[in-house]
C-alpha cells in the first residue's frame, strides 16, 4: 500500500435533471422520519408519498410532509410517479423492496444492510446497474466530521503506511424487535447490526483494498455461537487481513457491561503517525477526532457547543443532492458488495 491513498471521485454519469425529484418513503419510524426531515431540509425534492405498516407513524411523518399522499404498500407507493424511494423497513425486506423499486425505474436509498447476504446485495447492485438508477445505502458514520477528518489524514499520507486499524462498537443496550434475533430475518446479530458500519468505514478509509483473510469469533450469552442458523451473536470479534498487510480488528456487541451507553471508536496506526475517532462520554451522537505523533496529540474535530452534531441524515441528504443533479448508477455501489462479502465470511457463508 502506498503512503498516500488517493481520495476517489464519484464516477457516476450525470445527466440533465428533467424535473425536481419526487420521492416516496417506505417505513417512517424514527430512522425513516429522521431521513425524511434531513431530505426535506435540503429543499431539493418533493416528498410525494408515505407508506408504513403503522398508521400512527404515517400520521406523524405527514406532519413533516403535509402534501404527501398516503399509500398502503410499496406497489401503491410506486404508483405515485416517483423518481426515488427511501427505504427504512426491517432488514429481511430490503433486497426485495429495492429490486421492486429499481424494476420500476426508481432510484433507491436504503437503510443498511442492503441485503442479508452477499447474494442479495449483489442482486440489488446488478439491478441498479441494469436500470441505470442511483443506489445509496445509509452508511451514515462516513458523514461525521470526525470520520471525514480521519479519511483526510489517511489520504494525505501524513500517517505513512497504514498497518493497523482497530474499530469498536459496543452498545449497552440491544434491539427490542424480535426479528433482530432471527438469523433468517436479520442475517446476523451484533456484527450485522453494528459491525457493518465498522467494516464499511475500515475499507472506506483505505479506498476498499482486497480483503485476503477473515477470522471471526461469535458468541451469545457469553458462550460460543452454537448454531448460527438458529441464533445470532450478541458479541463478535473479527480480524481482517487486507492486501498490503494491513490488519483490521473489529469488535461489536449488544448488552455489554460497558459502564456507559456505548463505546464507539476507530483507531488508525501508520508508520508516521496515528489518529482516532471516539465517542464522548458514552454518547451515540458526539465524537472527537485526534491526531497522534508518539506521545503528542492534537484535536482534529470536537462536538459543537452544546453537543449533538447533526450527522445522522447527511448520507440521505447527499444522495438526494446527487439525484437532483441527475446522477444515475454509480460504480462505487460495488463497495456495498465488498462489505456484504466480508459479512458472509464472518458468518461462515463464504
Amino acid at each position: 500500500m502506498s503512503a498516500a491513498i488517493p481520495m476517489r471521485e464519484a464516477r457516476s454519469v450525470a445527466v440533465p435533471a428533467l424535473r425536481r425529484p419526487r420521492l416516496g418513503f417506505l417505513g417512517v419510524g424514527w430512522i425513516g422520519l429522521d431521513r425524511l426531515q434531513a431530505i426535506h431540509a435540503t429543499g431539493l425534492a418533493d416528498i410525494a408519498a408515505l407508506a408504513d405498516a403503522n398508521p400512527e407513524m404515517v400520521a406523524r411523518a405527514a406532519e413533516a410532509a403535509p402534501g404527501a399522499e398516503r399509500a398502503e404498500t410499496l406497489d401503491a407507493l410506486l404508483r405515485h410517479d416517483l423518481d426515488g424511494v427511501v427505504i427504512a423497513t426491517p432488514s429481511a425486506l430490503h433486497a426485495e423492496q429495492c429490486l421492486a423499486a429499481l424494476a420500476a425505474g426508481v432510484a433507491v436509498f436504503c437503510q443498511k444492510p442492503l441485503g442479508r447476504t452477499g447474494e442479495e446485495t449483489r442482486a440489488v447492485v446488478a439491478a441498479a446497474r441494469r436500470a441505470d438508477r442511483l443506489l445509496g445505502v445509509d452508511f451514515s458514520y462516513r458523514f461525521t466530521e470526525g470520520m471525514a477528518a480521519l479519511r483526510r489524514e489517511v489520504a494525505g499520507g501524513g500517517l505513512g503506511r497504514i498497518h493497523a486499524i482497530d474499530f469498536t462498537f459496543h452498545n449497552a443496550y440491544g434491539p427490542d424487535k424480535p426479528w433482530f434475533h432471527d438469523p433468517a430475518l436479520a442475517g446476523g446479530g451484533a456484527m450485522m447490526d453494528l459491525g457493518i458500519h465498522l467494516i464499511d468505514l475500515a475499507l472506506w478509509l483505505l479506498d476498499f483494498p482486497r480483503v485476503e483473510r477473515v477470522e471471526a469469533h461469535l458468541s451469545a450469552g457469553g458462550e460460543p455461537l452454537a448454531d448460527p442458523d438458529r441464533q445470532v451473536e450478541d458479541h463478535a470479534v473479527a480480524t481482517l487481513t487486507l492486501a498490503g498487510g494491513t490488519v483490521v480488528r473489529l469488535a461489536a456487541s449488544w448488552w455489554l457491561h460497558a459502564g456507559q451507553d456505548a463505546v464507539i471508536a476507530a483507531e488508525v496506526y501508520g508508520t508516521a503517525g496515528g489518529a482516532a475517532f471516539r465517542n464522548v462520554g458514552g454518547s451515540f451522537y458526539d465524537f472527537t477526532a485526534e491526531r497522534f505523533e508518539r506521545t503528542a496529540r492534537r484535536t482534529l474535530t470536537a462536538p459543537p457547543p452544546g453537543g449533538r452534531e447533526p450527522w445522522g441524515g447527511r448520507a440521505a441528504a447527499a444522495w438526494v443532492r446527487r439525484l437532483a443533479a441527475g446522477e444515475r448508477f454509480a460504480p462505487e455501489a460495488e463497495e456495498l458488495v465488498a462489505v456484504a462479502d466480508v459479512l458472509d465470511r464472518l458468518y461462515w457463508r463464504g
